[in-house]
């Protein structure tokens, strides 16, 4: 996908992948499924990758000289992206400690 329009969409596409799974992790993890809440940790991971490439790859671009014009849609997909990895990160300090937990006697949730 070429066009600015498209890669915005992609961002806000694959950064809500991300974050859906990163989510979906921390359920797993809530009932004591830590494999598979690590599996959904590296889905959202490859999601954000995904994102991440496009963004270094419009960053390279605007250090090259072409420039974009900013637009609220490139604002959102941004702040979208930057919130997913966020609760990622989170997810993954959280089925840490479900794991810790349901090694210790047992899901609480």
């Amino acid at each position: 996908m070429d066009s600015m329009e498209g890669i915005v969409f992609e961002l806000i596409l694959h950064g809500g992948n991300g974050k859906s799974l990163a989510m979906e992790a921390i359920a797993e993890a809530k009932k004591g499924k830590i494999a598979a809440a690590r599996e959904k940790l590296k889905q959202s991971g490859e999601e954000l990758q995904k994102a991440h490439r496009l963004q270094a790859n419009l960053i390279q671009q605007e250090a090259g000289g072409s420039r974009s014009e900013v637009t609220l849609l490139m604002i959102h997909a941004q702040d979208h992206l930057m919130n997913a990895i966020t609760v990622k990160d989170l997810a993954a300090e959280m089925v840490d400690l479900y794991e810790r937990i349901t090694i210790d006697g047992g899901v609480k949730a």
